[in-house]
C-alpha cells in the first residue's frame, strides 16, 4: 500500500511554537506505536514547511563553542538560541530558509534510518537540479553541498538533522533560498570551521520565490520516497 502524507505549510512561524507542533504529532505516533491493544494508528503522517525568525539551534552531541555570539550579541542579531533533541551541530534558520519537517513513520514506508536521511538528499538534490544547481553528498557529512569535491570551496545549501523514536521522525531540513547568509558568520555550521555556506540565490544570481522552491520540494520529496499526498 503507498504510504500517504499531510502536506502542512504553515508559512512563517516561531521556532518553539513550530517545535511543539511538531513534537504534538510526533508524540501522537509515537504514543500509538507503543500501544499493544491492537488500536489502528490514526496520526497520518506530515509534511511541515515552514520559515522561522532568525534562530540558532544546537544538536544534542553538538558543542555551544560553535555559536560565537554571546546572549547581548543575539539580541543585537534579533535572534534567539536554543538546544535540541535532533542529531548534529549547530545551524541557522530563517527568513528566505525552506525548513521541512517530515513526522514519516518509517516503519510503514519500509525505509531505514540511514536510507531516510539518503532520500532526503536525494530529494534535496533533485530540487536544486532543478534551479540549475548541482548539488552532492560530502563524506562524513549530512546535507547537500555544491562542490563537495573541491578542498576549498565545498559549502553546504541545505543543512539536515533529525530525530527519530521508534521509526518515527520530526525535526529535518533546512535549505537556503534566499537566506542572509552573514548570519552563518557567527557560528561554526555544522561544527565545520573550513566549508562555506551558499543559497539558491547566490549560485543562480536568480531572485527564485519561496512558492516555487516549496512546490519543486514538495514534488521531489513525494518522488523519492513514493507516497502520495492526502
Amino acid at each position: 500500500m503507498t504510504s500517504r502524507v499531510i502536506y502542512d505549510d504553515i508559512g512563517f512561524r516561531d521556532y518553539k511554537e513550530t517545535w511543539d507542533y511538531q513534537e504534538k504529532f510526533f508524540n501522537a505516533k509515537v504514543s500509538e506505536k507503543m500501544r499493544m491493544d491492537g488500536e489502528g494508528k490514526i496520526t497520518p503522517d506530515r509534511l511541515i514547511f515552514v520559515e522561522h525568525n532568525h534562530v540558532y539551534t544546537l544538536g544534542k552531541s553538538g558543542s555551544q563553542q560553535n555559536l560565537l555570539l554571546d546572549y547581548i550579541q543575539l539580541q543585537a542579531r534579533d535572534a534567539t538560541f536554543y538546544r535540541i533533541d535532533r542529531g548534529g551541530d549547530i545551524t541557522y534558520h530563517g527568513p528566505g530558509q525552506l525548513v521541512g519537517y517530515p513526522i514519516f513513520d518509517l516503519e510503514e514506508m519500509g525505509v531505514g534510518l540511514r536510507q531516510y536521511i539518503n532520500l532526503l538528499e536525494e530529494a534535496i538534490i533533485k530540487c536544486v537540479f532543478h534551479f540549475g544547481i548541482t548539488g552532492g553528498r560530502l563524506d562524513g557529512a549530512t546535507g547537500v553541498w555544491i562542490d563537495p569535491g573541491v578542498k576549498a570551496g565545498a559549502r553546504k545549501i541545505c543543512a539536515i538533522g533529525v530525530r527519530a523514536s521508534r521509526y518515527v521522525t520530526m525535526h529535518g531540513f533546512a535549505l537556503n533560498v534566499s537566506t542572509d547568509l552573514s548570519y552563518f558568520d557567527h557560528i561554526n555550521p555544522c561544527g565545520y570551521t573550513d566549508k562555506g555556506v551558499t543559497s539558491i540565490g547566490k549560485e543562480t544570481g536568480i531572485n527564485v520565490s519561496m512558492s516555487e522552491v516549496k512546490e519543486v520540494m514538495r514534488n521531489t520529496l513525494r518522488e523519492v520516497f513514493g507516497y502520495e499526498y492526502y
